[in-house]
Formats: structure tokens, C-alpha cells, sequence
């Protein structure tokens, strides 16, 4: 029997819950098609910090990196922990150690969620520089705590980067309906952003079945919520794609069906998938998280570990779950409910 070894992260807050949620989806799902899942959980959090000064071990990357793919939960825990700082030791050296250049959200209204627009349809796929940008992390401050305190922070673009995300732009473009939307600000930053718009142009005669249009990022985020049926593929800068994929859950109905993939195309190293829609710190105790959005992430994981069937079917199962009504009402359902739910469809 073909075997896949995850690693577990289920981190903070509500991420332990929908973390055990999908797992018991994911683990039906591939006793129904025939494969294994073998697990390692790991329990790096804002705890793990408050413990130990470090949001992961020295040697959590190369603990890591034997795995075939990363389940993470979520990062954070704010009144204790500042988010800069787990950010930067957990969830940004990950994707960076392993060259997760592709950060890929999905968003589309599941059948039975009422989204606050009054498009019907949609179906975009946004796509995420996850390396480098505005998120590269180069900077610092001087002078702290004076009056003449200055901080710094560059982002940083190389043509590799801007070049690699662009081109896994292009092929998802291909694969489905041949629109491909491209995001700067080149009005305003004359280096980056032009340097963007400038490789998007080169790279377009390679791709002369894909419709290419370059987007300022607030013309494309009013064009997420008036005419949201209007696009494909997405692809934009880290910080750019960071605030777009924000819209895309608004208007799929919320952050409970924020799905996403942290995505090494090369796969030399395991890929990571996450729901995106925090800890929340709120309601972590209720039990009343959705866990959509970490089962639509995990079905993300199944499709990349090339069990498409068992990702479809697990699809399948939220759409049968969400159709009735069930995890369609942010706090009307428990996370055990809506869990049994998609169990009960799968089988």
C-alpha cells in the first residue's frame, strides 16, 4: 500500500481543531482509495515560544524536510505573542527553507454559501509570490526609541523570482480557462513594479494561448468585487496577493473556506498547506471553528501527493456537506458537526 508521511503542525488557537477535522477527512479518504497517511505531529506554537524562546527547534527544518508534505493549522497568539514574531519563526522560514515560491488560494462560492455579492459564479485562483518582495525581510531600525528613529524595509525582486511565479502563473492559466490577470502598482513604484509589468510582457510571447492583461492592484481589487466572474488565474507580489486573497475569502463567504497551498513546483523539498484564516483567539474555545477551510487545504495536499481521485472526492463531500446548510452560518455548527458531516458524505 503506497504511504504518505505528513508532518503536523497544528499551532494555535482554533488551528488544533480544524487540524484534527481535516485529518479525520483525510485519513477516510485515503482508507477509501487505498493509500496511507502516516503522521508526525509537531507541537511548534506560540506556546512551544513561551516555552523554549523559539517558535520551532534549531533543527525544525531539516526535521522537516523528510516529510512528503506539511499540514499547518494556524500561527498566532497576539496578546502574548507579537505576530512579527511568529511569523518570522515559523510559517516564513518554512516556505522559504523549502522554496515554497507558490502560494495558491482558491476562490470560489460552495454550493449553499451565500456570498456578499450579487455574482452567483466565480472561480479565481489567486497566486502568491511567497519568497521574496515586500516579505523579504531585508531592513532594520536605528536609533530605536529616540526622536530620530528610522526604520527600513526593502523588498526585493530578482528576475528569477518575479520570472518562476510568473511562468506557474501562465500554466495554471493554460490548464484552465486561458485568462491570466497581472498585479503591480507600476504607476507608482517605477523599479519593482515596472520591472514586473516588464517580465509579464517577455514571458507572454511564450504563453500566445493565454489572454494576458496587467492589472494596478486597486483597479484589480475593485474588479474582485464588482465583476468577480470576469477572472481566471491572478498572480501578484506577496504583499499584493497577501491583501487580494483576503477579498477572494470575503466574497467566497469568508475566512472559514479560505484554503491554501504553499506550493515547491520543483519539489525538492515537501510543500505546506494551511487554512488562512488565523488562530482566532476569540472563539478558540467554543468549538465552533470551521474547518473548511483546512479540509479544502488538505484536499490541496492529497491532489499534490497525486491522489487526485480521493482530493476530488473530498471535495465532493464539503459540496454534499455545504449544500444542506451545514457550515454555511459562521457559529450555527460545531466543528465536530460540520466534520461529521463530510465524513458521513464520503462514505
Amino acid at each position: 500500500m503506497k504511504s504518505y508521511s505528513i508532518a503536523l503542525i497544528p499551532g494555535d488557537g482554533i488551528g488544533r481543531d480544524v487540524t484534527a477535522a481535516a485529518w479525520t477527512v483525510l485519513e477516510t479518504a485515503a482508507g477509501h482509495a487505498g493509500f496511507a497517511l502516516t503522521v508526525a505531529e509537531f507541537p511548534w506554537s506560540c506556546k512551544f515560544y513561551k516555552d523554549t524562546g523559539r517558535m520551532m527547534p534549531q533543527d525544525g527544518i531539516e526535521t522537516l524536510r523528510g516529510f512528503d508534505a506539511i499540514l499547518l493549522g494556524a500561527v498566532g497568539w497576539p496578546a502574548e505573542v507579537p505576530d512579527s514574531v511568529s511569523l518570522h519563526g515559523l510559517l516564513l522560514p518554512i516556505r522559504k527553507a523549502f522554496v515554497q515560491y507558490a502560494n495558491i488560494r482558491p476562490h470560489r462560492l460552495l454550493p449553499g454559501v451565500t456570498g456578499p455579492l450579487r455574482a452567483e459564479s466565480f472561480d479565481i485562483l489567486c497566486i502568491r509570490e511567497n519568497t521574496e518582495g515586500e516579505y523579504s525581510g531585508a531592513g532594520g531600525r536605528v536609533h530605536q526609541g529616540t526622536l530620530d528613529e528610522v526604520a527600513v524595509e526593502t523588498s526585493i525582486f530578482t528576475r528569477a523570482g518575479v520570472e518562476r511565479i510568473l511562468r506557474f502563473g501562465f500554466e495554471q492559466a493554460r490548464s484552465r480557462r486561458g485568462k491570466l490577470a497581472s498585479v503591480t502598482k507600476s504607476n507608482a513604484q517605477k523599479y519593482s513594479m515596472v520591472f514586473w509589468d516588464e517580465i509579464t510582457r517577455k514571458l507572454a510571447a511564450d504563453y500566445p494561448d493565454v489572454e494576458v492583461t496587467s492589472y494596478h492592484v486597486d483597479a484589480l481589487a475593485a474588479r474582485m468585487i464588482m465583476a468577480p466572474e470576469s477572472l481566471d488565474v491572478v498572480v501578484a507580489s506577496n504583499l499584493f496577493g497577501d491583501i487580494l486573497t483576503d477579498i477572494g475569502a470575503a466574497i467566497q463567504g469568508g475566512l472559514g473556506y479560505a484554503a491554501s497551498a504553499n506550493i515547491n513546483p520543483g519539489r525538492s523539498a515537501p510543500s505546506m498547506f494551511e487554512p488562512v484564516h488565523g488562530s482566532a483567539p476569540d472563539i478558540a474555545h467554543l468549538g465552533i471553528a470551521n474547518p473548511i477551510a483546512a479540509i479544502w487545504s488538505g484536499a490541496m495536499m492529497l491532489e499534490h501527493l497525486g491522489e487526485t481521485a480521493a482530493a476530488g472526492r473530498v471535495m465532493q463531500a464539503v459540496e454534499a456537506t455545504t449544500v444542506r446548510g451545514i457550515g454555511t452560518t459562521p457559529g450555527k455548527d460545531s466543528t465536530k458537526a460540520i466534520t461529521a458531516a463530510i465524513v458521513a458524505a464520503l462514505t
